[in-house]
């Protein structure tokens, strides 16, 4: 019996990460998201497995430099509700983009995964920095480049 026989099921020890980072400067948020869920799903690999968190890590970089194309800046609204009666929230993408920008690319990638438990355990795997610094040097990231 050949390997040609024999299904390839990534295994979690099986699994090395690498760590990428992304310089948002200019990019429009919906295209770096798509690659960025690719990656974080494992699904730029030739051992990509559906069931298995085989993706990296990416470090997103100049969170609040990132585009957004047509009228999305005033269009674009978040919802989110507190709780407490009339506690129905909406900000502008603007908004958002001055007070917390990394939260913009968060929810963006988030809504491009799968909706399942895996989801939450690969989106932990995202870190989003609205500025040039990050904790993250001695990884080692490796610089992924994306067209603007």
């Amino acid at each position: 019996m050949s390997d040609m026989n024999k299904t390839f099921f990534l295994r979690k020890e099986d699994r090395a990460p690498q760590w990428w980072i992304l310089d948002a400067q200019d990019l429009v948020l919906g295209r770096i998201s798509t690659h960025i869920a690719d990656i974080l799903r494992g699904k730029n690999k030739p051992g990509f497995t559906h069931h298995t968190d085989g993706g990296d890590y990416v470090v997103v970089i100049n969170a609040e430099k990132v585009k957004l194309t047509g009228n999305k800046l005033q269009d674009k609204e978040y919802d989110r509700y507190t709780g407490y009666q009339g506690g129905y929230k909406i900000t502008t993408a603007a908004e958002m983009l001055k007070k917390h920008p990394e939260r913009v690319i968060e929810h963006s990638v988030k809504g491009m995964l799968p909706k399942n438990v895996l989801s939450r355990q690969i989106i932990k795997k995202l870190k989003v920095y609205a500025g040039t610094e990050h904790p993250h040097v001695a990884q080692g990231p490796k610089e992924l480049k994306l067209k603007a």
